[in-house]
């Protein structure tokens, strides 16, 4: 009897495993499929489906039970859906139960994603994929890791997988604009500086929650030799110590935003006293400041429309040009 259901157990773990690497492997293949627009949306339901199913592999190897399910007495009442099927635990159960084999900076990625997920199942959202890249990369990573580490290394996905080429080179311009992120949605922004300022300085850190990588052009030192389009250095060498510490501000700095009332305000104290909210809000209308492709400003939490310094700038030059108006 005991070897017929240790059996049952390891057949359910197996397929488990099966459709937990497929939908890793095609949420991986999705993401980097060029002719795809929605990819960083589908790639997050696919590794949270992915994760889900690996963890319930896990349990069921440990006998430990994933279903939902109430005590009365001496047995053990199930939970079902309407159609009669188990209420299995969802990946955020699956987390935080106490024999979860994750370690917390990887449980905090899944969370970060779990979270990112109810965000745009609720409303559309416009591309996320670049700019939370390093959050998906580092979901994709552990979720390698894991499936060797918990199961053998035959599981690993990453010979089924290449790094993905592209077209464009990154230019400093595109470096600028990922930094600032005019182009993220108001309540994905609004979602990510919460669940960021949530973390410890080492957790936010870590590796395994976002794989941050520095790019550096490279060639070949000698003919013939071969060359990698990524090169990987130890984290504690002398050039991944200076790339922390030059260049983290290029990631880290957040850009300072205005009120339309600190601007007029900010104009007034220049000496232009006439220059009023009016004034102000025929400007930005009449250079239709307040497209998103032109990187002014942001709706923050869609409550009210904050500007970048980069359009304090025009302002300024706007009341200097009409400064007999406004003096």
């Amino acid at each position: 009897m005991a070897t017929k259901r240790n059996r049952r157990i390891g057949s359910v773990k197996l397929e488990l495993l099966r459709k937990s690497r497929e939908a890793a492997l095609a949420g991986v293949q999705i993401f980097n499929n060029p002719n795809i627009t929605f990819k960083a949306e589908s790639y997050v339901v696919l590794m949270t489906i992915a994760w889900t199913y690996l963890l319930h592999a896990y349990y069921r190897s440990r006998k430990i039970e994933y279903r939902y399910f109430e005590k009365h007495e001496h047995r053990r009442v199930f939970h079902k859906t309407k159609n009669g099927a188990h209420k299995h635990w969802e990946l955020e159960r699956c987390l935080n139960y106490k024999k979860s084999p994750l370690d917390k900076d990887s449980a905090n990625n899944l969370r970060f994603l779990i979270g990112l997920r109810h965000e745009i199942e609720h409303q559309m959202t416009t591309r996320i994929d670049d700019l939370l890249s390093a959050r998906f990369q580092a979901c994709c990573l552990n979720y390698n890791d894991y499936i060797k580490q918990l199961f053998g290394d035959d599981h690993g996905i990453e010979k089924h997988l290449s790094f993905s080429l592209q077209f464009s080179t990154i230019e400093s311009e595109q470096k600028d604009m990922l930094a600032d992120h005019p182009e993220l949605p108001a309540h994905i922004q609004s979602y990510v500086q919460e669940f960021d300022q949530a973390l410890s300085r080492a957790e936010y850190a870590s590796q395994r929650y976002a794989y941050r990588i520095l790019f550096v052009p490279k060639t070949a030192n000698r003919i013939g030799q071969a060359d990698r389009v990524i090169e990987f250095v130890k984290s504690d060498s002398p050039l991944a110590k200076k790339a922390n510490t030059e260049y983290a501000v290029i990631k880290e700095t957040e850009k300072k935003k205005y009120l339309p009332s600190q601007i007029v305000q900010m104009m007034n104290a220049d000496g232009f006293p006439n220059f009023k909210m009016y004034d102000h809000t025929m400007l930005w209308s009449s250079q239709h400041a307040k497209d998103a492709a032109k990187g002014l400003g942001i709706n923050v939490a869609g409550k009210a429309w904050h500007w970048y310094e980069s359009w304090v700038d025009v302002v300024r030059q706007h009341c200097k040009d009409n400064m007999r108006k406004y003096s």
